[in-house]
């Protein structure tokens, strides 16, 4: 099987397995990733049959969605790319992207795995999560999970642990302290910084915005 048709065969993989997922992590999120994904690399020196692979796969399985299990997107992955003839090198390294890219799975360490692959599809998955895409994406899991919009008694934990992370059930306003915020000087790429630099930007004004308009000012 060619590059391209794997490449096309993956999609449509994807795109089965996440036709009922949640708004914020469904195959359009895939997609956007993705395209973030192209777009970074090309300012890279990248495998890109990894990094094509990593963008579409990263989420097969987010672990939030199954009990916290972190096991089963890698398996899934592993498996479609080995029934498909990958070579064992590329599913390791795709595995690993898998295992690492995620926000929660560096909380309080340092990242045990290193790449300029995992790098390129961890901006792209980064930059997905904040910008006006980034607040949509936000308000509608917070919607998803019943969370309240903002609660100004409830503030924003900034030395929570893994666990508590994982766990948490704050509103909605406070995920952007938590994590949203942090993400601009956690890029790994200057694309992804560049673009980052923006979408940061946009969040800040709409936090703005809408504290105004909670206080009834605007």
């Amino acid at each position: 099987m060619s590059n391209h048709d794997l490449i096309k065969t993956t999609k449509a993989f994807v795109k089965d397995i996440l036709k009922d997922a949640e708004g914020g992590h469904d195959w359009f999120h895939i997609g956007r990733v993705y395209k973030n994904a192209l777009l970074i690399s090309r300012n890279e020196s990248v495998d890109q049959l990894v990094v094509k692979l990593g963008a579409l796969l990263h989420d097969i399985a987010d672990s939030k969605f199954y009990n916290g299990d972190s096991t089963i997107g890698p398996k899934i992955a592993g498996e479609f790319l080995l029934n498909h003839n990958v070579d064992s090198a590329t599913i390791d390294h795709v595995i690993k992207i898998i295992e690492h890219i995620s926000y929660s799975s560096n909380i309080g360490s340092t990242q045990a795995f290193k790449s300029i692959e995992l790098d390129v599809v961890q901006d792209a998955d980064r930059l997905d999560a904040i910008g006006a895409i980034g607040i949509a994406r936000a308000f509608n899991y917070g919607g998803f999970k019943n969370r309240t919009l903002y609660d100004p008694e409830i503030k924003p934990n900034l030395e929570m642990s893994k666990a508590e992370y994982k766990k948490s059930t704050a509103p909605t306003v406070n995920h952007f302290y938590e994590k949203l915020l942090l993400l601009k000087d956690k890029m790994n790429t200057k694309t992804g910084k560049r673009i980052a630099e923006k979408r940061h930007d946009y969040m800040v004004a709409f936090l703005k915005q809408f504290y105004a308009e909670w206080e009834g000012e605007k």
